[in-house]
């Protein structure tokens, strides 16, 4: 990240609580990363007991998000708000998009400190790209932070991502009014790209167990309620599918395993006026 974003010095991330789970390191830890700590492993290790996919779910996922940030990239779209983007991996949406068009902005927003730290050092010399820490469940204040606004032109279209971010809503946290407020913020012609996990399995119904006691969050929903949260939008075929079935960069083997049937999305774009 550049050094002269516009409020580069007055986002000092706070000191890191390593005795308190994170949901971004333990997705980090569920990966084979080496950003966590031994809170974090012990849950990774509990889901791995409950899931025993061997990471693979978090995967798919992870390459979902490049084909589709590759594909609004080609589609013309120019800036990417990357909400819940979790500790830098490999194929951000930043490197994945300004391979195509080395003009993309992208910001990126997450609750958890250490996502700013680790993404400082990642950008340092990337002008375009910035990460900002903020709540999804607070879109004011996300929306309008000055590093959101000194970036991006909310005038034009955007691909807003929430990549498995929304199951770690809880539903007395109104995860439907949530996302309705982000999509009302979007211009015409604007995409969301939504992931979540699907609750289409045993399995999957044992890991939501897990999420809820290790981190108490985490929250699966079916199909048809995931489809929901594109009410309003275009989507883009083949529509809301578990994810290997969207526009997969080869065939795709059936049936799907439990790591297939995880996590469930797609994209949407926001009709004209």
């Amino acid at each position: 990240m550049a050094e002269d974003s516009a409020t580069q010095s007055s986002q000092e991330p706070p000191e890191i609580d390593t005795s308190v789970p994170s949901i971004a390191r333990v997705y980090d830890a569920i990966l084979g990363g080496k950003d966590n700590y031994p809170v974090d492993q012990e849950i990774a290790e509990e889901v791995g007991r409950a899931f025993p996919d061997g990471g693979e779910g978090a995967r798919t996922n992870r390459r979902l998000l490049v084909r589709a940030v590759r594909h609004l990239a080609r589609q013309g779209i120019d800036q990417f708000l990357d909400i819940g983007s979790g500790l830098p991996t490999a194929q951000n949406t930043h490197e994945v998009a300004q391979e195509i068009n080395p003009e993309v902005r992208v910001v990126y927003v997450d609750n958890d400190p250490i996502v700013l730290a680790h993404g400082r050092a990642l950008l340092a010399r990337n002008d375009r790209t910035v990460v900002v820490t903020a709540d999804i469940r607070e879109p004011q204040h996300l929306l309008n932070h000055p590093d959101v606004t000194g970036l991006l032109d909310f005038d034009r279209p955007v691909g807003l991502i929430l990549n498995a971010v929304v199951h770690h809503l809880l539903d007395e946290e109104d995860p439907c009014g949530l996302v309705e407020t982000y999509k009302k913020w979007m211009s015409p012609g604007s995409y969301l790209l939504l992931t979540h996990f699907c609750s289409s399995t045993p399995q999957a119904r044992g890991l939501e167990s897990v999420l809820r006691q290790a981190l108490g969050r985490g929250q699966l929903r079916s199909m048809a309620e995931i489809a929901a949260f594109f009410e309003g939008l275009e989507m883009v075929e083949p529509g809301v599918v578990y994810l290997p079935y969207w526009m997969p960069d080869e065939p795709v083997e059936a049936p799907l395993d439990i790591a297939g049937l995880l996590v469930a999305g797609g994209l949407g774009r926001k009709p004209q006026d």
